[in-house]
């Protein structure tokens, strides 16, 4: 235990994944809540970002998750322009397990803690946590965004997230091919999940052509099924990123697909997913840039998400989110053009402008 507890210590204070104002460690033995709330940075306002409700193996491999994701919240939400910092949590558990009174009890117990930190983080959907979640967390904090529309939120987030992610497409596609369309370019889906699933609608609108891949075998049945004959589906990722001819590349599950085995091994020319932390590790960014493949920024182009929550404490209007949203267009070509100036691959250009804008937030 002391080895672990020296490691999670080392990365707060030390390591370049650290640097957090607040790291918070929750338990509820009664509900058995055991979650990890890291608050990043409130340089530009009460840290925002969602929960993961997730199996961890360990409790360190949970914290180090919430130190990398809040991290990029920070960092994304920077770069979406909004007035907030960056914040994540993490509930350590197998929610597939539990009955429907379990789960309850535990996000009632999560929310209590959430709202003890009087407004400091602002939390939301994550990967594996749903809009009927937010509204449970909601019964015991303000603080709670992504709930219903029945309960005054603004529904599901990742239809905004998947247009965002287009966006940051059809920048990547006018930077590369100087035409802002992904039309009759082959682009590949690692999972048509919650975001995915919505991605695909914007690309076949567009008239691109498209592959899909997911662990899950119902999601890619439900595509299949809805565009018989305009959507293929290829046996797992290590097969897609393969696929001959792939324009463009899409994470759209868990982090880390962006690492020194699947770089290698790449067909397309762009990579603009919605999935968070992408690269595995610092210098895999180089790696791409090396192979001449066009990277998008993650926390950039799936902005989209945090945008509508962000809306959300304002008073949602979809419109409006729509509109920001639209905006990862043309902030995706700006990191493009900074990348190049400054002659450094595109995800250092972005990790410039957001430190910038913090760095400018502390000194007001």
């Amino acid at each position: 235990m002391t080895d672990v507890t020296d490691g999670v210590l080392h990365t707060l204070f030390q390591s370049d994944q650290g640097g957090h104002e607040q790291v918070v460690l929750c338990q509820d033995r009664a509900s058995g809540l055991k979650a990890v709330i890291a608050i990043h940075s409130t340089a530009l306002g009460p840290a925002l970002g969602g929960t993961r409700f997730y199996p961890y193996a360990t409790e360190a491999e949970a914290v180090a998750d919430a130190l990398n994701l809040s991290r990029g919240m920070s960092y994304k939400n920077a770069m979406a322009g909004l007035d907030h910092g960056g914040g994540k949590a993490v509930i350590i558990g197998d929610s597939a397990a539990m009955d429907a009174g379990q789960r309850t009890e535990l996000l009632l117990a999560y929310g209590r803690f959430v709202d003890s930190l009087g407004g400091r983080y602002v939390t939301a959907c994550d990967v594996g946590t749903y809009v009927a979640d937010m509204d449970v967390v909601a019964r015991e904090t303000r603080w709670a965004t992504g709930r219903s529309p029945e309960n005054g939120g603004a529904g599901d987030s990742s239809v905004l997230t998947a247009y965002g992610v287009f966006q940051g497409m059809r920048a990547s596609a006018q930077h590369l091919w100087g035409d802002p369309t992904l039309r009759g370019r082959k682009v590949g889906i690692a999972g048509v999940g919650k975001v995915g699933h919505h991605l695909v609608e914007h690309l076949l609108s567009d008239g691109a052509e498209v592959v899909i891949t997911d662990v899950r075998e119902e999601s890619v049945r439900r595509i299949l099924d809805k565009h018989p004959g305009r959507v293929t589906a290829v046996t797992d990722t290590d097969a897609l990123i393969r696929t001959e001819g792939l324009d463009v590349y899409a994470p759209c599950a868990l982090g880390g697909a962006l690492n020194d085995d699947s770089v290698p091994a790449l067909t397309a020319k762009v990579v603009c997913g919605a999935a968070n932390n992408q690269l595995e590790h610092p210098g895999v960014e180089k790696d791409l840039a090396d192979r001449g493949i066009l990277y998008a920024p993650d926390y950039v182009v799936n902005a989209g998400g945090v945008i509508q929550v962000a809306d959300e404490l304002h008073g949602f209007d979809f419109d409006r989110c729509k509109a920001k949203a639209s905006k990862i267009f043309d902030t995706t070509l700006a990191i493009f053009a900074r990348a190049k100036e400054d002659g450094i691959p595109p995800a250092a250009a972005a990790d410039r402008i957001a430190e910038q804008r913090m760095a400018e937030a502390r000194r007001r």
